[in-house]
């Protein structure tokens, strides 16, 4: 036992009998050693000192007027089951002994008379085991309450891991997204030097991107693709005005020069940014022909990467149609059959029937879930599924921008000033 300071207080013990002699040497016997001894003159008598004061162990005559030991060692069991329980006992009183081991489930009996050292022996084990009991429960409910407060922890860390992860992603989203959208700016710079350039990278971009979905690329695959659509013409941005001007078949010597190191220089430009590795080495070889006359390294067929082959037949077909291969403007089915033409010679067999698949009508589209609005219907909250562009093929805000109050409000001024012709594509809501 301990008091209220955590100091250990000595072991209370109640010694029922109904002679005093006897209470009297066993009230010497204990206190001499220690211990803080109560007694009682009988069953009744010792119930109520029970009731009054908290016990560690209880010796108790057998033979006792009125209630005898092993009916009075049967009320404590049941109203204190913790107190230690002993008999006091003649040699000759087997069953008094058995009956209060049946009724009292005593720990131990001791016989009269009995040994000094004995008893003592008896009693300090007794409470050493009483103790050790003690302890082990107070550990066991120690034990199942840090258990009770690490699984509240552990709910609550893995809450926070999954509301970290959550923002973590969502950043991370952002990033991707803000990463995007800052090369489809950067595109838009390069076409504003006007001509032929003009919507140009968009057009290459989106129709690579669903060549490389058909070949079997995955989403990061052709994503890849898209970004090195937009950036095809990077290279070009130290042209003159002149030169961006004059058809691929019409330039001279030092012009063709000129025009063979763009792809090089692409690659270059891109080479600090590791994001954009994949990019740059599509760029480098996207002049490269499957028959091996391609430049600026002469690669052929399956050694040309095919984020290269399929930008290649993605930027020359729109190039046919501006005018920009050729001294005049292409009809877009006669650049389709140019491209299919080149098939095995120019182009990778392979990428053309990607292509044919996806701009000959061969097969369906994939089609995007979304709705036309325009700029005087649209609500803060709308997403865009497709990138929003001006009559000129300028970016003003990318594909899964959630629009607000504030850029309704610019794009409307926007509208307003440019002939009120703006159209948004807004993904529908599920």
């Amino acid at each position: 036992m301990s008091d209220d300071s955590g100091a250990v207080a000595p072991a209370r013990i109640l010694c029922v009998d109904d002679e005093p002699n006897i209470l009297a040497s066993l009230r010497r016997l204990f206190r001499a050693k220690g211990y803080t001894v109560l007694t009682a003159n009988g069953g009744h008598e010792g119930l109520a000192a029970l009731e009054s004061d908290a016990v560690d162990l209880v010796i108790s005559d057998m033979r006792m007027p009125v209630m005898d030991g092993a009916a009075f060692l049967e009320h404590v069991r049941s109203r204190w089951p913790d107190t230690i329980r002993l008999l006091l006992t003649g040699y000759a009183d087997v069953q008094s002994i058995i009956e209060a081991i049946n009724r009292g489930e005593i720990y131990r009996y001791i016989t009269k008379p009995w040994d000094d050292h004995d008893i003592l022996l008896v009693v300090r084990h007794a409470l050493e085991r009483k103790a050790l009991e003690t302890e082990k429960r107070r550990l066991e409910a120690l034990t199942k309450q840090q258990n009770e407060e690490l699984k509240l922890l552990n709910a609550s860390l893995e809450s926070k891991v999954q509301e970290r992860t959550a923002e973590l992603q969502l950043a991370n989203e952002k990033l991707k997204n803000n990463f995007l959208t800052s090369i489809k700016v950067f595109s838009n710079v390069i076409e504003m030097r006007g001509g032929k350039l003009v919507g140009h990278s968009r057009r290459v971009a989106d129709l690579a991107r669903r060549i490389a979905l058909r070949t079997g690329m995955d989403a990061r695959e052709a994503q890849e693709i898209f970004v090195a659509g937009l950036l095809a013409d990077i290279g070009k941005i130290g042209f003159s005005d002149d030169l961006l001007e004059i058809p691929l078949n019409m330039m001279n010597g030092d012009q063709l020069g000129q025009f063979h190191k763009h792809t090089i220089r692409a690659e270059q430009l891109l080479m600090p940014l590791e994001d954009l590795q994949g990019t740059a080495r599509i760029l480098r070889s996207q002049h490269e022909r499957h028959d091996g006359t391609g430049f600026p390294d002469g690669l052929g067929g399956e050694d040309i990467p095919l984020g290269s082959r399929i930008l290649a037949i993605a930027s020359d077909y729109d190039n046919l149609q501006q005018g920009a291969l050729v001294q005049r403007r292409v009809l877009a089915d006669e650049a389709q059959r140019l491209i299919v033409r080149g098939a095995g010679n120019r182009y990778s067999e392979a990428v053309v029937a990607a292509f044919r698949y996806v701009v000959m009508g061969v097969g369906e589209e994939e089609s995007i879930d979304d709705i036309e609005v325009a700029a005087k219907d649209l609500r803060a909250g709308m997403t865009l599924s497709r990138d929003l562009l001006s009559r000129d093929s300028v970016l003003l805000l990318p594909a899964e921008h959630v629009l607000s109050e504030r850029m309704i409000e610019k794009l409307m001024q926007y509208d307003a000033t440019h002939g009120g012709q703006l159209i948004a594509r807004i993904r529908r809501r599920k």
